[in-house]
């Protein structure tokens, strides 16, 4: 069962004679092809897969409401604070934004190519030993299993996503499906909450061959496979931390010396809000100064007014979007030394609608979206 809401108008494009020509509003999601709608219902799949239990439970609406009632009142702790909690968020919110995040990742596929990176070059360097002997980093896949991956892919792109952690690593093993076997990726999800116990089940949900019913067909048996295969294929790695609390230096060697892709998914706007507009203009300065040339930032998050934060005394409200583009695009105001950030794609407002036919055991609902794309690029040396 997945809920389908109506159809709704999209907010006003921008007014003629806007100094962000970039930055448009898409019509309502095309509709998907069979072959998208089928690769969609894997993705659900595997999330009703691994939280069956969850899912099935006596006390699910209960733990539900209870979880709703927390971020409705901003308790961030209460509503993360619990490894109960955080699966009971993950089976129900993540399914649609893994989706939706899954298509964004299509859709800038051609942008993403240059990251992939040959596996010849030393691109996993960025989480040390020591990390995971202290409980700062909890890896899917053990370091010394690391040293001997497959040697199949030719390419690996490295990822680091700030804020959330079960749509995201279901999202981009269904990039790497996609990109086809010659390309793995290394995956960083960042987050304050305690999430690894729920990433290292979605892991193996992408890496591990489903259970079929006893009743499944020959054809179904023949066809059955892992979403990402060989497992290699997909290295990824949770740090709890806040990253509003990280210099420069330790930003840096999150983000190693090769280029990545950094996505801050519906991550932004709560930073502005909860921890204020100084601390996450310093962590974007901090951004520019440590990441890698040729890297991409993937903003995205809620559109139109849910997207703004009180700034000085007088608690103006200023659009997220607005307070991002004068942080990164005012080249004068940058930090002296990093990168110079080019936008490469901006649109204010996206629907992304749920196929007809594909099936949860809990109602999804539609969901909408701004979306930003940067590049950031070397400094001149003139």
């Amino acid at each position: 069962m997945v809920k389908k809401t109506p159809g709704s108008k999209s907010s006003k494009p921008p007014p003629r004679g806007s100094t962000q020509p970039a930055s448009t509003e898409r019509p309502a999601s095309e509709i998907p092809s069979a072959e998208e709608i089928k690769a969609q219902q894997r993705l659900l799949n595997i999330f009703s897969d691994m939280f069956k239990d969850v899912l099935g439970a006596d006390d699910f609406t209960t733990d539900l409401q209870r979880v709703k009632q927390a971020l409705f009142n901003r308790d961030f702790e209460s509503a993360f604070g619990s490894q109960q909690f955080l699966e009971v968020y993950a089976a129900r919110w993540s399914p649609a934004r893994a989706l939706c995040y899954s298509r964004i990742l299509n859709q800038i596929s051609e942008t993403l190519v240059p990251l992939q990176l040959s596996e010849a070059k030393d691109c996993n360097a960025v989480v040390e030993e020591d990390d995971v002997e202290h409980g700062r980093v909890s890896p899917t896949v053990d370091l010394e299993e690391s040293e001997q991956l497959d040697a199949s892919p030719k390419t690996r792109l490295r990822v680091l996503a700030i804020g959330g952690a079960a749509a995201e690593i279901v999202a981009f093993g269904e990039y790497l499906r996609c990109a086809g076997t010659d390309v793995a990726g290394d995956l960083i999800l960042l987050d304050t909450g305690p999430w690894d116990e729920v990433v290292a089940k979605l892991h193996s949900g992408l890496t591990t061959i489903p259970t079929l019913s006893r009743y499944a067909s020959a054809t179904a048996k023949a066809a059955n496979a892992a979403l990402v295969s060989p497992s290699t294929r997909l290295q990824s790695t949770f740090v709890q931390q806040d990253i509003l609390q990280l210099d420069s230096p330790g930003l840096g060697k999150i983000l190693g010396e090769m280029p990545l892709l950094i996505t801050l998914l519906f991550t932004l706007n709560e930073l502005y809000t909860s921890g204020g507009i100084k601390l996450t203009t310093a962590f974007l300065r901090n951004l520019t100064t440590t990441i890698p040339a040729g890297s991409l930032l993937l903003v995205v998050d809620s559109p139109g007014s849910y997207s703004e934060a009180a700034v000085g005394k007088e608690a103006k409200k200023y659009p997220m979007q607005w307070l991002l583009d004068h942080t990164l695009l005012q080249t004068d105001k940058l930090p002296p030394e990093g990168c110079i950030w080019e936008k490469l794609e901006s649109h204010d407002s996206i629907w992304f609608r749920l196929a007809e036919g594909l099936r949860y055991p809990i109602e999804l609902q539609d969901m909408r979206y701004q979306m930003h794309l940067y590049r950031a690029g070397p400094r001149s040396t003139d």
